[in-house]
């Protein structure tokens, strides 16, 4: 009785729903009494936690490591002399990155290399290069010394530049860099730079080739830049090293700069002057960045970043793109794809944004790759997923050496305490500079045709039968063929006036001399043991039948009972429909 009194003293009712009730109110009570700023502590402890992850911030991580940075991570073919004894000698590159503790996120750092102006002082002298088809495209020049400016008055065969600066020494032999700049940016982008100034400090030539459409020069003619447009680097390397054929060209890309200058090294294989590049960032895969872009609300906010750079950029050329686009679906487009779809696609006479993703993509490229070539990217670029690298490809090419690290963003690796300096940057100076020492460098290969073309259509085939065998050439007899179509193509104009006829001739003869080779040594005498057996079963019905079987059992015998066994699997089925449906409906002659 003592027991139930205390009770109802505390504060406790006697029924079981009034004492429910009860502990809420001194549950309340107890939080009410815990101070407000206990409250605002915890939720900016959870608010943090949040924003940490979502930030995808790693400033803890490397305060547990001490600070060590993260190793660098090399792929590439163990029998790569380009990373025994180029990369090798690259102390950045063997190393360790740590970047900077204040911008420890990708997303910092990104950012901070979009917004802030935090570059090296950088003035260029501009060429205006004019293409063939009408455009235009700036050339950005820095040099150590105003006194080797190139002069603009030069003119390709089917390209010219104009402008001013001093003349062009043919003799000079100082290393070139090209510098491909990413998206709608141009020589004045922060990271670009930060590049030309330390290839600059070097005492090399730095020229930057812009964009058509960007860096202050208008679109004159109906042809716009995309992430697959490998023209224009084409024309402008062909160009520098027509003027300086001693000096070393090399070339590096940045972004969908990269992804141009890669695909551009694959489709041209040896026909390249560059005699070693660097791709930076590159999206490698377009289609699968495309869907990377649009899963997070981080990347989401990306691809409409991206997307009003895209507008801003058509709105410099309205005119044009009103045209020839949907200028309406321009302005409306809230991602990339839709301004692939409403502008890329529409000029550049693609089906869909996935078809000119497919076309782009520059993975597919990188196992044709000549040139030495390092690949730099960062595993948590917000942009450009670490999905679309190529491991593979780039594993089983000896020109090529993929540097991947934990962190960098997109563009920037940051290291020091005041940011002042950017990691790739300093990788690809020290890496073009062991390389232009060591006896690696690519050189030119003149072939009969530039770029990469498809060989579906060139197979050594002579003969087709009736069941559909093929009949192959040797590989050497059309080696020799290609050697005679090349000779002829190389043709000179006094050679054709001394003796034409004589040499039109020689050559005919020298065709028809080894297409009856050919004839003769590519009838085997299996060839043969099929030929007879078409002629002697030619008016039989069942020829083709047995010419399958006759085909089929001189390749190997145990294949005769894969397919009797293949043809007892696939038709049991039925056989055993009809045998039940025989047995369960008895003959008459069974009732009788």
């Amino acid at each position: 009785m003592s027991n139930f009194s205390n009770s109802e003293e505390m504060g406790f009712p006697n029924s079981h729903p009034n004492a429910a009730v009860s502990v809420s109110d001194l549950l309340l009570q107890a939080a009410l009494m815990i101070p407000v700023s206990s409250y605002v502590l915890g939720i900016l402890v959870l608010l943090l936690v949040f924003l940490y992850n979502f930030f995808e911030m790693h400033f803890v991580e490397h305060l547990v490591r001490g600070l060590r940075g993260d190793a660098v991570s090399l792929i590439c073919d163990p029998r790569s002399e380009i990373f025994h004894s180029v990369v090798s000698k690259c102390s950045i590159l063997r190393g360790r990155y740590l970047p900077t503790l204040w911008l420890a996120s990708p997303h910092f750092q990104t950012a901070f290399l979009s917004l802030l102006d935090w570059a090296p002082p950088v003035e260029y002298k501009r060429q205006v290069f004019h293409l063939p088809d009408g455009g235009n495209l700036a050339l950005d020049w820095l040099v150590a010394s105003d006194d080797e400016m190139p002069s603009i008055i030069a003119e390709c065969a089917d390209a010219k530049v104009s402008g001013g600066g001093a003349s062009l020494s043919k003799d000079d032999a100082t290393p070139i860099v090209v510098v491909i700049p990413g998206l709608t940016s141009d020589s004045a982008a922060v990271y670009v730079k930060h590049l030309a100034y330390g290839i600059a400090k070097r005492g090399w030539n730095v020229v930057v080739s812009n964009h058509r459409g960007l860096g202050g020069v208008s679109i004159t003619s109906d042809i716009f830049y995309n992430a697959g447009w490998t023209e224009d680097l084409r024309r402008v390397v062909n160009y520098l090293h027509q003027e300086r054929p001693m000096a070393p060209l090399f070339a590096v890309g940045t972004s969908i700069g990269a992804n141009v200058l890669v695909k551009y090294l694959g489709e041209d294989g040896d026909n390249t002057p560059v005699a070693g590049a660097a791709s930076i960032c590159s999206p490698w895969d377009l289609l699968i960045c495309d869907r990377f872009i649009h899963r997070r609300l981080v990347q989401r906010l990306y691809n409409r970043v991206l997307a009003n750079g895209l507008q801003g950029y058509a709105e410099l050329h309205e005119p044009i793109y009103s045209r020839l686009a949907d200028w309406e679906g321009i302005k409306k487009s809230r991602s990339v794809r839709d301004f692939d779809q409403h502008a890329t696609c529409v000029v550049g006479k693609f089906e869909t944004p996935d078809t000119y993703y497919r076309y782009s993509s520059s993975a597919s490229f990188v196992r044709n790759v000549t040139v030495p070539l390092l690949c730099i990217s960062a595993l948590d670029d917000p942009l450009c997923t670490k999905e679309a690298i190529p491991y593979d490809e780039c594993r089983s090419n000896k020109n090529v050496v993929l540097a991947t690290v934990r962190h960098g963003g997109h563009l920037a690796f940051f290291e020091g305490i005041t940011a002042g300096r950017l990691w790739w940057a300093c990788a690809v100076e020290e890496f073009l500079s062991v390389l232009q020492s060591s006896p690696f460098m690519h050189t030119q290969k003149k072939t009969g045709c530039s770029g990469l073309h498809s060989s579906i259509d060139k197979g050594p085939y002579v003969n087709v039968t009736e069941d559909g065998m093929v009949m192959a050439l040797a590989d050497n007899q059309t080696d020799e063929q290609d050697v005679v179509d090349l000779s002829i193509d190389h043709i000179t104009p006094n050679d054709e006036t001394e003796n034409p006829i004589q040499y039109t001739d020689q050559s005919n003869h020298k065709i028809e001399a080894n297409v009856e080779s050919l004839h003769e040594t590519a009838v085997s005498p299996e060839q043969k043991s099929v030929s007879n057996w078409d002629i002697k079963d030619l008016h039989d019905i069942t020829a083709p039948v047995k010419r399958c079987m006759h085909h089929l059992s001189r390749q190997n015998r145990r294949s005769i009972w894969l397919l009797a066994y293949i043809a007892i699997v696939t038709s049991w089925p039925l056989v055993g429909s009809a045998l039940f449906y025989f047995f369960k409906r008895k003959p008459s002659w069974l009732r009788r």
